[in-house]
């Protein structure tokens, strides 16, 4: 059973991954690239401010612990722990692997820390954001979706590794979010 789903993993992988050109090549490394969003960083921050105004600093707190935790984990909990061989580095699919500018990264996958880190973001600032701008959320988990794919166009990680990392980074975006109303609700009961 576990082979077949291994087998289905890398099956996906070379299905999504053989779909490339020069166009797409340099749209998904920029895509793939962190600095790229700091504009977007920029403005979710500008949002939580005006809408968030004295809670702001405390929110840049949350949000550092749910990027560490996202982080942290998906390579001490996971890549660490089940040491999956990223598509670019598994002997299996040498040969058949598209990559960028001959960039693969480290040599485990599962997880991927981008999707972990990205749909954490995506998560706590749509629950956060929602009650001020309701349509929020769809457009920052197509954000973070489209982050993920780029990891899979590039060779570096297979679909599981993706849906691994969506999902510790939801766990994780709920938590911290759920412990931000709990230490909000704390605080102003405590000085109310």
């Amino acid at each position: 059973m576990w082979e077949q789903i291994i087998q289905l993993d890398k099956d996906l992988f070379l299905f999504f991954n053989q779909f490339h050109s020069t166009f797409f090549d340099t749209l998904m490394w920029w895509i793939s690239d962190k600095y790229i969003w700091i504009p977007l960083y920029a403005l979710l921050l500008f949002l939580v401010f005006y809408y968030k105004r004295k809670q702001g600093i405390i929110i840049i707190f949350f949000i550092a612990l749910l990027v560490t935790l996202t982080d942290q984990t998906s390579v001490h909990w996971f890549k660490e722990v089940f040491e999956r061989l990223r598509p670019c580095h598994d002997p299996d699919l040498a040969g058949l692997v598209h990559t960028v500018n001959n960039k693969c990264g480290g040599q485990f996958g599962f997880v991927s820390s981008h999707a972990s880190n990205t749909f954490g973001i995506a998560v706590f600032l749509s629950l956060l954001l929602t009650a001020h701008i309701r349509w929020i959320g769809w457009p920052l988990i197509i954000w973070a979706a489209i982050v993920s794919y780029s990891r899979i166009y590039l060779g570096v990680h297979f679909p599981g590794d993706i849906l691994g990392g969506a999902l510790l980074g939801t766990f994780w975006g709920l938590i911290i979010y759920y412990l931000y109303l709990f230490t909000k609700y704390q605080f102003f009961r405590k000085f109310a």
